[in-house]
């Protein structure tokens, strides 16, 4: 992610999902070593920039997947819901039925990917379907391969 689309997406969930903007922040404090406080007296552009960093580590992926998860599912469950759907997995209101869904074949996942991309807030829809592909659940690499 880039830092510019870091402090949009941190802006968009501090107005839109202020639970998840909290739980993120904490995980950034903690990753550096910061009191809470303080982090959240800095600039949005500075917090957008360890949050990137702090949630870009490998230690962080469980933290990441659940902001993200939650910031789609409470904040732009259509989009989810239309990926998902794109993709031809079984979902209810968004939520997998199979904790782990096979892959589908390759010629399938392009064009289903391809045309997922064309709708409305491209950058939304690239980072749901990059944080779908970055699941521990999902084993996926013909998906991380097209991202």
């Amino acid at each position: 992610m880039s830092p510019e689309r870091a402090q949009e997406f941190l802006e968009e969930l501090v107005k839109e999902g202020p639970q998840a903007a909290l739980l993120v922040l904490n995980a950034v404090a903690e990753a550096f070593r910061l009191r809470p406080q303080f982090l959240r007296r800095q600039p949005r552009a500075r917090q957008a920039e360890w949050m990137r960093q702090a949630l870009g580590r490998s230690a962080s992926s469980g933290v990441a997947e659940e902001v993200l998860a939650s910031y789609f599912l409470d904040h732009h469950k259509d989009l989810l819901i239309e990926l998902l759907d794109t993709l031809g997995l079984e979902h209810e209101e968004g939520l997998l039925e199979q904790d782990s869904p096979p892959c589908p074949k390759k010629t399938p996942l392009k064009k289903a990917v391809s045309e997922y991309l064309k709708g409305d807030h491209p950058e939304r829809r690239k980072l749901l379907l990059e944080s779908f592909a970055a699941q521990s659940a999902i084993d996926w690499p013909d998906l991380e391969a097209l991202l």
